[in-house]
């Protein structure tokens, strides 16, 4: 009698797919609604715990919660959805005895590759796609076991609750950046625009975003003399243009504050600003700030003379320009990282 190949059923093998496009950071399914179903169907699982199908499940979402929980803290900017991922992953942590294990030392799977923690995830979730997974993998009945231990899956359950509170805080909670005070501010209380200027041209340092959030708290709060203005305004606008990637909530609540001051609906005689004459690099842009405010110690500049005048730089328009481009990168911060309207305004 031909011995049957165990397979995995056709919406597990389409959810590994879905889910390994995502841990990858290539989705090709929307991560947000993908994940969100995930969190949900785990969820009904914590209801089947002392049922054998329940054991199962609660091996297989855990071990994908986890693979997952990376990429829900570093690209979705969703409330609702690190709430479900907490919930869920408190539920199952409830359930599990860390000191129950009796795996010999160095038994539990280390450093496990996201990809392949997927599909072991998805694979422990039935019996068909344990031995499926088993014999894919060359596991003995010992190594399979291990997926199992309470000891390992309470660990997994740990780590990916660190990391969603870590995350939370940053992407959502209030951000310190008063360390810059010592940065930008002289001993006569004027803002030192150059060394804004430098701080943002070292993007290494993930500087763009505190910059940007330094530069609207100051903005807000009216520390700002009429001739740092322009200056101030500019970092608040060169950080979120660099900020490539998007910046989170905690960050883009006071930005979009500080955007809101500018009147958009101006109107002015002149034929060009000084900022559209900047070529949209970072050093461009850079040349252009720190010639306005040390042309000594800068003094080049893509600025023609025939438009270095301040009353060009001051001029409500140019201003109003410039906030209308740095609204429309925050909207699609908004679109690319998801959430809902609450997450960004509260």
């Amino acid at each position: 009698m031909t011995e049957v190949t165990p397979t995995l059923p056709v919406d597990h093998r389409e959810l590994i797919s879905d889910l390994s496009g995502i841990v990858s950071d290539y989705p090709y399914a929307d991560p947000e609604s993908t994940l969100a179903v995930l969190a949900g169907d785990a969820a009904e699982a914590l209801g089947r715990e002392a049922t054998p199908q329940g054991g199962r499940e609660r091996t297989g979402y855990t071990i994908l919660l986890h693979a997952t929980c990376w990429y829900v803290s570093a690209r979705i900017f969703s409330k609702s959805l690190f709430a479900s991922y907490t919930r869920v992953l408190e539920g199952f942590r409830a359930q599990l005895d860390r000191a129950s294990c009796t795996c010999p030392a160095g038994a539990h799977p280390a450093e496990l590759d996201s990809e392949y923690e997927v599909e072991a995830g998805v694979s422990m979730l039935t019996e068909t796609g344990r031995a499926a997974f088993a014999e894919d993998y060359g596991l003995d009945p010992e190594e399979s076991a291990v997926f199992d231990c309470e000891g390992f899956l309470a660990g997994l359950a740990d780590e990916a609750l660190d990391r969603l509170h870590e995350a939370h805080q940053e992407l959502f909670g209030g951000i310190d950046v008063s360390h810059l005070d010592a940065q930008f501010v002289r001993d006569d209380g004027r803002i030192d625009v150059v060394a804004m200027q430098e701080a943002i041209s070292r993007s290494w340092e993930d500087n763009t975003g505190p910059v940007a959030l330094w530069s609207a708290r100051r903005w807000l709060t009216g520390q700002v003399r009429d001739e740092e203005r322009i200056g101030v305004f500019l970092c608040l606008w060169m950080g979120i243009a660099q900020s490539y990637g998007g910046l989170p909530p905690s960050y883009a609540r006071d930005l979009a504050a500080a955007l809101a001051t500018i009147d958009l609906d101006v109107t002015c005689e002149h034929r060009q600003h000084p900022w559209s004459t900047a070529d949209s690099t970072v050093q461009s842009r850079y040349r252009a700030v720190v010639h306005l405010y040390a042309p000594d110690d800068h003094p080049e500049t893509p600025v023609p003379a025939e438009l270095s005048a301040r009353e060009l730089w001051e001029c409500p328009v140019h201003y109003a320009r410039l906030a209308q481009e740095a609204l429309k990168d925050l909207q699609g911060w908004r679109t690319m990282r998801g959430g809902d309207d609450e997450d960004w305004e509260d």
